[in-house]
């Protein structure tokens, strides 16, 4: 059965869903919901997802909020299929878990405002706030040097084999090392710019890309 994703293929947090389901080569169609006109808050969309936000996935009779959540469910229901997103032993699958945590609250708060100070913002002829921006790049840094030390360690966040903890992450990276401008976070790290040069190198994410532009 072809799963529904609802949200635009532009944004990070479908993004996110859709490169696991491009990993496990899980068919599926893109309803597209326009952020731009508003269409996530309009009453039809709040049904399906009440806080108002992208994506939602419809897969058969079963809907599901919540990017992480949706690769997490995705990762464990085609287990079998496609690469191991979730690590094999119990301690592999506590660190996946972990590093899902450092996205969700050390990295993509911060990485996410910067998007909207640089990116969105401006795009809406709106000034985007120099000393704020300032502020988020130096607390960013600041947990990109943790990742440096991670991963001058391991190959990827969770260990040696690529999971959903480093997928995660491809959405506001790519933002920041394209629209943002803000790339030297990355390429002056050299393990956290080897870490991107393999997860951005991978054909999912090649493959959304392309889905993308």
């Amino acid at each position: 059965m072809v799963v529904k994703v609802y949200g635009s293929v532009k944004a990070a947090c479908p993004q996110r869903v859709l490169a696991c389901l491009l990993e496990k080569g899980v068919e599926f169609e893109i309803v597209q919901v326009d952020l731009d006109e508003g269409e996530h808050k309009r009453p039809e969309f709040l049904l399906r997802q009440p806080f108002g936000q992208v994506p939602v996935i419809e897969d058969g009779d079963f809907k599901l909020f919540e990017s992480r959540a949706i690769i997490r469910y995705y990762a464990a229901k085609y287990a079998n299929q496609g690469p191991n997103l979730l690590g094999n032993t119990l301690e592999e699958k506590a660190l996946v878990d972990q590093w899902l945590e450092v996205e969700a609250h050390n990295f993509n708060d911060l990485a996410f405002n910067l998007v909207l100070q640089l990116v969105i913002l401006p795009r809406m002829g709106q000034r985007s706030d120099t000393a704020l921006v300032h502020n988020l790049e130096q607390k960013l840094e600041a947990v990109l040097n943790i990742y440096e030390q991670r991963l001058s360690k391991s190959n990827y966040l969770s260990g040696d084999s690529f999971t959903l903890a480093d997928l995660s992450h491809l959405p506001a990276l790519r933002y920041l090392m394209n629209e943002a401008g803000m790339a030297h976070l990355v390429t002056q790290r050299k393990h956290v710019n080897a870490w991107w040069d393999k997860i951005s190198s991978r054909p999912a994410w090649k493959k959304l890309a392309s889905l993308a532009h």
